[in-house]
């Protein structure tokens, strides 16, 4: 009971210190998210606190309206911190793949399966929706890419439907972050057993950055494909 007690107090600093430091990078890109929670909590507050006088339960309604304008701060701080998130990253080489990353459970994550000296790549995630090609870079190449990555999974894997993504604010293509919800979008069509098996021949199949160093997050933007190195 003693070693729960103290793992609890541990974690708590680094949790709060982990809120402190997302409020500080929130607020570099978002400089009113601070009025804007303090706005959110006032009004939650104070709406059930009016409720709570009108009915003659000040106390009941006050502690009900303290703890849902916490709540709803929260939810507040949250959207907007995922938006100063993929502000910051939008534009960078290797984004899509820290957002593939986080999609949920139930899918597998591949980044940079293809890729050209231009920096454009191509990352794919396999889940119960069927294989997902994201590419980001200068459309026109991307396309190229994805229809060589098609083309070369298309031996392997026949029986699974694929879909494809590209990461941009242009005509057809879908903004970074809308990626993780689009392809939760997807329907599912393939049981547990077939996601496995379709990654099972994926790896065997191999990909360009199998025997290269990748860092987790995104690329950068200094990155170059070695002249030896392959490309599709």
């Amino acid at each position: 009971m003693a070693r729960k007690e103290n793992a609890d107090t541990t974690a708590n600093p680094g949790r709060l210190k982990q809120i402190a430091l997302t409020y500080k990078m929130t607020r570099k890109a978002d400089s009113k998210v601070g009025l804007v929670l303090a706005g959110v909590g006032i009004v939650t507050f104070g709406v059930f606190l009016a409720i709570g006088f009108l009915i003659n339960h000040p106390i009941y309604l006050g502690i009900l309206g303290f703890i849902l304008a916490f709540l709803a701060m929260a939810i507040v701080f949250g959207r907007r911190a995922e938006r100063a998130a993929f502000g910051q990253m939008e534009g960078q080489p290797g984004a899509a793949a820290a957002v593939l990353d986080n999609v949920g459970r139930g899918w597998t994550t591949t980044p940079a399966v293809a890729m050209n000296r231009s920096q454009d790549v191509v990352h794919r995630a396999v889940g119960k929706a069927g294989i997902v090609l994201v590419g980001e870079g200068n459309p026109n190449r991307v396309k190229s890419l994805l229809a060589a990555e098609k083309k070369r999974m298309a031996r392997i894997v026949v029986d699974v439907p694929v879909h494809d993504i590209i990461v941009g604010d242009g005509e057809g293509q879908v903004p970074l972050k809308k990626v993780r919800t689009t392809m939760l979008k997807l329907p599912r069509v393939l049981a547990g057993p077939q996601v496995t098996a379709a990654n099972d021949r994926l790896r065997a199949m191999g990909d360009l950055m199998s025997n290269m160093p990748l860092p987790k997050g995104p690329m950068p933007k200094g990155m170059r494909m070695p002249r030896g190195g392959k490309m599709r």
